[in-house]
């Protein structure tokens, strides 16, 4: 097609868990399509609505990044859209505001995200414009990687051998986006609105860079277990939003580390679970350990959101994440233990205070965590496994580098003695309790 004859017919790119120019599906085909490109973005307000923290790092996070694809869509003299409402509305707006012969995007698999682009699409057909989405935050989505007789996959190992079996050099390249850059709509460049006009304000500015350290992936086998050490990637935040993508990574960890490709399955694995068993935003993935008679003590709970139970590892790992929106994937599993376990109050419980906190929050894998320390999820380990704080320590934090960071005060006195609860007693209750419930 000829673009200058197109000139008041645009294609629009709408922008959500990618952001980035390069190597992007929709944005892709959008600009493949021979119509002129507008990439978009909406502020939902169906989401920023619930989000009680007002210095939200992830909002930061966001406007920072859709600056950049401003500042680089300015400089190719076009312009990133961003809309402030809900979704419907964007599209209300948008399709008032440009002669749109269709939308492009990349699929989202939550539920609440499957019933938003329902709506849209549904918006759109009645305008008599297309709406067109493609696979890009996963490297395979959906029924991609199934069993032989056609069902999903439920515990990890098997499917995490048929997915290598599937990986070959198709599912790893990326869409040469640059060469199609000429495409964009050409317009004056829109302001990106500031985080006070949605209702935020900025915070601290301490974001990984989405630049993978070479040496770091190839020894991240060796030093990802220990939270004292600059051993794990921190890339968590740039694939939930999409500030780098899965194929570069995926073909990165390939080349230099397997246990780290492996932890790229495991996210995969967890949306596969969340598209095929939606069951498990509410509910346990196996229904009879919904049967737990969870104590949920409100003030133990409050104990173990400050970062004030007593065990120090846990402590120190809740008031990282209270500080600074991260936590170490080693001790994320143990203070769940420690609250599922030790404390019997229900996952869920942690599963929303993480969601309130973490700066690289993704559904699947919290929920897929969650329901791992809770044993209620796909595992096939008993119930019975309960980490032990102290051997936890003495494994990963021996000479406490990690805890002394956080809690300061771990050596005086009124702290040695301020545990909320015994381990031996409350790994023998939580046996029973669990025992109990699961023989009914």
């Amino acid at each position: 097609m000829n673009l200058t004859t197109l000139s008041t017919m645009l294609s629009l790119c709408w922008l959500r868990r990618d952001l980035r120019l390069d190597d992007q599906a929709a944005l892709y085909h959008a600009l493949h399509s021979g119509y002129p490109v507008v990439p978009v973005f909406v502020f939902d307000t169906n989401i920023l609505d619930d989000l009680e923290d007002k210095a939200d790092r992830r909002l930061l996070f966001i406007h920072d990044a859709l600056s950049g694809l401003q500042r680089q869509l300015q400089a190719m003299n076009s312009t990133l859209d961003v809309f402030h409402g809900t979704p419907e509305e964007a599209f209300l707006h948008w399709t008032a505001r440009y002669d749109v012969k269709a939308v492009y995007t990349n699929d989202d698999y939550e539920p609440y995200a499957r019933d938003r682009d329902a709506a849209v699409a549904k918006l759109l057909a009645a305008r008599n414009i297309a709406f067109h989405r493609y696979k890009d935050q996963v490297i395979f989505a959906k029924d991609e990687v199934m069993k032989d007789n056609g069902t999903p996959y439920t515990v990890f190992t098997p499917y995490s051998k048929k997915w290598l079996s599937k990986l070959d050099a198709f599912f790893l390249k990326s869409y040469p986006v640059a060469q199609y850059y000429r495409h964009f709509h050409r317009q004056q460049a829109l302001p990106v609105p500031p985080l006070s006009s949605i209702g935020f304000r900025e915070t601290e500015r301490d974001f990984p860079d989405n630049t993978p350290e070479q040496a770091l992936l190839a020894h991240y086998d060796q030093t990802r277990d220990y939270p004292a050490m600059n051993g794990t990637s921190r890339l968590g935040v740039h694939l939930r939003f999409g500030t780098i993508g899965i194929r570069q990574l995926a073909r990165q960890a390939r080349q230099l580390n397997e246990i780290f490709l492996k932890e790229l399955i495991w996210r995969e694995f967890y949306q596969m679970i969340l598209w095929h068993f939606p069951h498990v935003v509410g509910g346990s993935f196996r229904p009879e350990y919904d049967k737990i008679a969870w104590r949920n003590n409100e003030r133990e709970f409050q104990r173990w959101c400050e970062g004030k139970t007593g065990y120090p590892i846990v402590d120190a790992g809740m008031r990282e994440l209270n500080a600074t929106g991260y936590m170490h994937n080693r001790v994320r599993m143990i203070v769940a233990s420690f609250l599922t376990k030790h404390l019997l109050i229900d996952w869920r419980w942690g599963e929303a205070y993480f969601a309130k906190k973490l700066l690289d929050y993704d559904l699947a894998a919290n929920n897929g965590g969650w329901q791992w320390a809770a044993g209620s999820g796909c595992d096939a380990a008993p119930y019975f496994r309960v980490f032990n704080p102290a051997l936890q320590t003495e494994k990963f934090d021996r000479d406490m580098r990690y805890i002394r960071r956080w809690v300061p005060e771990v050596d005086e006195l009124d702290y040695m003695s301020s545990a909320i609860v015994e381990h031996s007693m409350a790994r023998k209750r939580a046996l029973e309790t669990y025992g109990k419930a699961l023989k009914q």
